[in-house]
């Protein structure tokens, strides 16, 4: 048995990586950070009795899907079982055209390498007859809100095309999980330890350990979404519910 992760040198990814090894699953990390990739496979290695493969690549350039694809395929011979769709970037600013470059790499990423890897191992999953694709997502799917303008609206777009998906290549043995988790204490947000470790206390922000525990559950499970913590009941409602000016006025004192 094989997983893939993308992103699976730090935060979820590599928690990811750790809980499947767990499960006995031979793994194949990627990651655009070397040192800290190799630096993985290695301890990975050494802390489980399964093989660990390290793909350093980045997964931001708009053809990464498909020489991903081709490297598993042709290079190393690996038809993943299961492939864990986490790499992610995040930033929060208002946008200006100074931007466009990190927003183009978040589209590509988000959005172009995550529909192109879905595509192309499931195609291969469904002529197998089996195969299991995990998208993550954000609760900021259902959060337009200023400072965090692209990073929503491509993890809306994750969201609707996971369940989307699920639908069509269920049929053929191949189910789709799409997870939105609320904030989660990874260096994604590049919050401080002692922030994280205050979010966590209080409820606000998550372990990797947890969310990925019930991401794997519900992948197994064959469900086609998952969106864990109460977090992720109340607080779009809430977002949802203040009136535009305010929403104005409160990006206003954010930013300066």
């Amino acid at each position: 048995m094989n997983a893939l992760v993308t992103g699976g040198s730090s935060g979820m990814g590599l928690e990811f990586a750790r809980q499947l090894a767990g499960r006995g699953y031979s793994l194949i990390i990627v990651s655009n950070r070397e040192e800290e990739l190799n630096s993985v496979q290695k301890s990975l290695s050494q802390e489980f009795p399964v093989d660990v493969i390290a793909r350093y690549q980045d997964l931001a350039k708009p053809d990464a899907a498909d020489r991903l694809f081709e490297w598993c395929m042709h290079d190393i011979g690996i038809l993943p079982d299961i492939v864990v769709n986490n790499a992610g970037m995040f930033f929060f600013k208002e946008l200006g055209t100074a931007d466009l470059g990190r927003v183009q790499a978040m589209m590509n990423l988000h959005m172009t390498t995550v529909t192109r890897i879905c595509l192309l191992f499931g195609e291969a999953m469904k002529e197998r007859g089996s195969g299991r694709l995990l998208i993550v997502s954000s609760m900021a799917a259902r959060i337009p809100a200023p400072g965090i303008t692209v990073y929503s609206a491509t993890k809306a777009y994750l969201r609707s095309f996971g369940r989307s998906l699920s639908y069509e290549l269920k049929p053929y043995g191949v189910t789709v999980t799409t997870v939105c988790p609320a904030a989660i204490a990874t260096p994604l947000y590049r919050l401080d330890d002692k922030k994280l470790r205050l979010g966590v206390r209080v409820g606000l922000i998550r372990t990797p350990q947890w969310l990925v525990r019930r991401a794997l559950k519900a992948m197994f499970r064959g469900r086609r979404m998952i969106s864990p913590a109460f977090m992720n009941v109340y607080l779009p409602l809430l977002i949802a519910l203040l009136p535009g000016p305010l929403v104005a006025f409160l990006w206003k004192r954010l930013k300066q």
